[in-house]
């Protein structure tokens, strides 16, 4: 029993973790629990009713530094914030209204909701700044340009690419107040009467969809919330180095530590640390409070709101391994007798006033159990610094990282001072051979593997983009039954536990930092610097040990990637990267701008669509390996084969496609008759909400989805199974139930990776047909009751067979999952599944039924039934099926025990399924992976 192996696998670790943390007096404890929450209200702008005038704007770019002389010829227009003046017309408009006069401040600001795509600022003549990225709220600082007596002549040239244009949200002018400690982050502030939540917690996802928030963001309003944490330090910790990691906040944080202010971090997707012993209470209460802002986008997608991934506390010796400070990497010799050398470094931190003097001792344990002890280094730590150490193993026989068997080693950093350890951390590492060739493709260990990708968002029915580690291993495992066996973070670095179930399952990962340069908006403007880039070093020093990651992934479709400007951002990108990890190539996905630009000083070309440019790429750059960074965007929904503007349906038969996009036969029919394409990343392997394509309103996710954002598969998944599987399968469609249209033909589509088809229509055959090379066979059916039945051969063998039949009106819920077992941890979840079924057991695929759950020993934490255009909210205990199916997200708790879920429906047989929430010390597990 596949679970079983799996709850066994985790207990294992959990005992290994609990014998190593005897050894170690590093503590690296879980913070996730007993916070207390509170959201502030959803702001609403209202315009000032300034008197806009627009005109078009003839030979003018984005990064004019002066209004020019005739501004005021030509003809002008009455417009209002709000108006699309572009009417899907790509170019520039000018825009120019009088703010008034009267207001006295040195802190004014002129505040954009809106402005689509990007806005260049001009007050009384002067240039006060640019912005680039639409559907964002923005302020624009005045300081002295402001004349109180007035006039105040307002400019903006705005920009628009595609669809609608202009400033297409309220301005209006407030004071900016000079910041200061909000009450809420001092110790003394009272907030009993806030809500107590578990982390990790998206508060947009418990909101209600509403037409008038952003379509593109999920149609759910978002706002600035506050979290508080009390807790103890003992007085033992304040000789030690102590600090807070947060994996992931959405977005714009403020952390404050007894009322102080520890740092600001605006990034939603990158973790970040702050120390905590300068104004910690050792001995004593401390409060821990986090100001979240998720008003202002970092992308054009669902994004969420709050704290969203773990928070850590770690408690370690002054003299200790840096976080994300060890680097293991290996030199691979394969043939009959295959060798590896591995080679590891470590940076080892003194936070003391004076040197310190330390043995680091470095021990490697193979998936075979056998143990490596490395010579052990003696090393001079001075005051407040640091110092880094490596050294070399060389192995024969390496029990290699490969996607079919992902073998994992592991090394134990361990410092010793006076004889004793103060200090130890594992890290877990792969021992693999990777490269890509401009003719072949990609090579895994010396053998050719083709890239069969998915790219994917961070959020799932239920939950938002809150996905406990559970639900992040149970999505992975999803892809691999579709046979998919690569990753794309899109368009952000995922959690760190994303890369372990990669890691774990044999699933390679394109990892991938949101912004190109030194900006925190959607897309990069011109004049971009790269001088920081912390966001971008803290995923590569996070990441680089994770086996699964095979390149880095520097940007997504950004206006710059085919211009000199673009390819210096990039280089200076790259050129971090290989200081910290020069064993992965670096990359980016390009939606034109191919052969200029980024392309030139790229390790790896990537294609986000454009299929008509691979011949033409592979021709003018034969020495530069390529492969599809970005395909198909194929839209269906679940059980839906007529498209249905109305509703916000669209068929799910391969023929909808945005006009950027390609069918999934057609895109994967163009990598795979290329062997110098290494592979694709199809967008996208689950709904996700927010871009609803090709519908707005009452969309309130995408269409994209190989599965829907549940996890129930969309019939181009099994597509997929056929052409990227090894397993002989076999799946017909569309379902077999249509009433009143008996005799009118019927579309029938099999996939099968069998050559040849045989279908059945209530036992007459229609003949055999042959399956074309990544296509389908299909017939036109008259519609009767009844079944079908589809058999596949090979070499003239029946190598599968499938049946479907006109299933009655529904009669029972049936409930399953694949995830019995479950850590009693307040954390995870088991994913269950509910299936509207007739009489004789056969599931309803048009059934709608509203199922309602109940559970003892524990809780439903959110639902889903992957509609599209359903309104229900994610935080409930009920739901309506969608034609057949819906989901309960059930978390476990505190305790563990039995878990009985119970669903039940008017009319419908209730059905009752038992799950078990087994002990683990999930916390204790983390401590001995201190450095990941």
């Amino acid at each position: 029993m596949k679970w079983f192996a799996i709850f066994l696998a985790i207990l294992a670790s959990a005992s290994l973790a609990t014998a190593e943390s005897a050894k170690t007096p590093r503590i690296r404890e879980r913070f996730d629990d007993n916070w207390r929450f509170r959201r502030d209200p959803t702001p609403q702008a209202k315009d000032a009713g300034f008197k806009w005038s627009w005109k078009v704007a003839y030979d003018n770019s984005a990064d004019i530094q002066e209004l020019p002389s005739n501004l005021d010829e030509g003809e002008w227009h009455a417009a209002k914030a709000g108006d699309d003046v572009f009417n899907g017309r790509r170019g520039f408009v000018w825009y120019r209204t009088d703010l008034g006069s009267g207001v006295k401040s040195k802190n004014l600001a002129i505040h954009f909701e809106h402005v689509d795509d990007n806005g260049l600022v001009f007050l009384n003549g002067k240039k006060v700044m640019g912005h680039s990225g639409w559907s964002e709220p923005f302020d624009v600082p005045i300081g002295n340009l402001w004349n109180p007596e007035g006039p105040n002549r307002l400019v903006v040239l705005v920009q628009n690419d595609s669809g609608p244009g202009g400033i297409t949200g309220p301005v209006f002018l407030h004071v900016v107040e000079p910041e200061k400690a909000a009450k809420e982050a001092t110790s003394s502030f009272d907030d009993r009467s806030w809500r107590i939540v578990h982390l990790p917690h998206d508060f947009v996802v418990e909101g209600a969809f509403t037409p008038t928030a952003d379509a593109s963001h999920g149609s759910l309003p978002v706002s600035e919330a506050w979290y508080r944490k009390t807790f103890t330090l003992p007085a033992a910790y304040k000789n030690k180095s102590v600090w807070i990691d947060f994996d992931g906040v959405y977005r714009d944080s403020t952390v404050y530590l007894n009322g102080h202010k520890l740092g600001h971090w605006p990034s939603g997707y990158a973790g970040f640390r702050f120390g905590l012993n300068r104004h910690a209470n050792f001995g004593g209460k401390n409060v821990l409070a986090v100001h979240v802002d998720a008003r202002q986008p970092e992308g054009w997608w669902y994004e969420g709101g709050g704290i969203y991934r773990h928070v850590w506390l770690n408690v370690a010796d002054p003299v200790h391994v840096r976080p994300w400070g060890t680097f293991v990497h290996s030199d691979v010799q394969l043939g009959e007798r295959p060798t590896a050398t591995i080679h590891l470094s470590a940076t080892i931190d003194n936070t003391l006033g004076g040197p310190a003097f330390c043995i680091v001792k470095s021990e490697i344990v193979a998936p075979s159990g056998r143990l490596y002890e490395l010579p052990q280094s003696r090393v001079r730590v001075e005051a407040n610094g640091s110092a880094d150490v490596s050294a070399d193993l060389t192995t024969s026989a390496p029990e290699l990282w490969s996607i079919e068997k992902p073998q994992l080693y592991r090394l134990r950093t361990t410092i010793m001072r006076d004889s004793r350890t103060v200090d130890a951390v594992e890290t877990s590492f792969g021992v693999r051979s990777i490269y890509f060739d401009p003719n072949q493709g990609f090579f895994l260990n010396g053998k050719r593997v083709e890239l069969k990708g998915t790219c994917n968002h961070q959020d799932h029915a239920g939950v938002g983009i809150a996905m406990p580690d559970s639900l992040i291993d149970w999505r992975i495992r999803k892809l691999k039954e579709m046979g998919s066996n690569a990753y794309r973070c899109s368009h952000n670095p995922p959690a760190a536990e994303l890369l372990d179930a990669c890691d774990r399952l044999g699933m390679v990962v394109m990892d991938e930092t949101r912004h190109l340069g030194d900006t925190e908006s959607p897309k990069t403007a011109s004049g971009t610097g790269t001088s920081d880039l912390s966001e971008l070093r803290s995923m590569i020093l996070r990441d680089r040990n994770h086996p699964s990651v095979i390149m880095w992934s520097l940007f997504n479709e950004e206006g710059l990637q085919g211009t000199e400007e673009g390819a210096n951002i990039f280089t200076a990108m790259r050129d971090a990267v290989r200081k910290l990890d020069p064993t992965r190539p670096c990359t980016g996905a390009m939606n034109g701008g191919w052969g200029q630009g980024i392309t030139l000083v790229e390790d790896l070309q990537g294609f986000n669509y454009g299929i008509r440019g691979y011949d033409r790429m592979h021709a003018t750059f034969p020495n530069l390996p390529m492969y599809g960074s970005e395909t198909a965007s194929t839209v269906g929904t679940r059980g839906i084969y007529a498209n249905d503007a109305k509703a916000g349906y669209v068929s799910a038969y391969d023929v909808n496609k945005p006009g950027w996009g390609a069918t999934a036969e057609e895109s994967w029919s163009a990598i795979a008759s290329r062997p110098w394409m290494a592979g694709e990343f199809v967008w996208t392997g689950f709904d996700y909400k927010g871009e609803p394509t090709p519908y707005g309103w009452p969309c309130i996710n995408s269409h994209f989805g190989i599965m829907d954002i549940c996890g129930f598969p969309k019939d181009n998944f099994f597509y997929y199974q056929a052409v990227w599987g090894d397993k002989p399968m076999i799946h017909i469609l569309p379902h077999w139930n249509w009433p009143g249209k008996e005799g009118r033909p019927i579309d029938v589509w099999v996939y099968t990776n069998g050559t040849t088809v045989e279908l059945l229509a209530n036992g007459k055959s229609l003949g055999k047909k042959t399956v074309p090379a990544y296509g389908h066979a299909a017939w036109s059916v008259p519609y009767q009751p009844g079944w079908l039945v589809a058999v596949a051969y090979r070499d003239g063998k029946a190598i599968a067979r499938e049946q479907i039949a006109t299933a009655g009106s529904p009669a029972a819920i049936r409930l399953k999952t694949s995830t019995p077992t479950i850590a009693a941890d307040r954390e995870e979840v088991s994913p269950v599944e509910v299936e509207i079924v007739d009489a004789k057991g056969r599931v309803v695929p048009t059934a709608s039924n509203l199922v309602s759950f109940t559970v003892s020993g524990a809780s439903v934490v959110g639902v889903g039934n992957g509609d599209p255009s359903s309104h229900e909210p994610d935080k409930a205990t009920k739901r309506h099926a969608f034609n057949g199916y819906c989901m309960a997200l059930v978390g476990a708790a505190s305790r563990p025990g039995r878990i009985v879920v119970t669903a039940t429906s008017p009319g419908l047989r209730s059905a009752t399924l038992v799950l078990t929430g087994v002990k683990i010390r999930i916390e204790v597990k983390a401590a001995a992976e201190a450095v990941r």
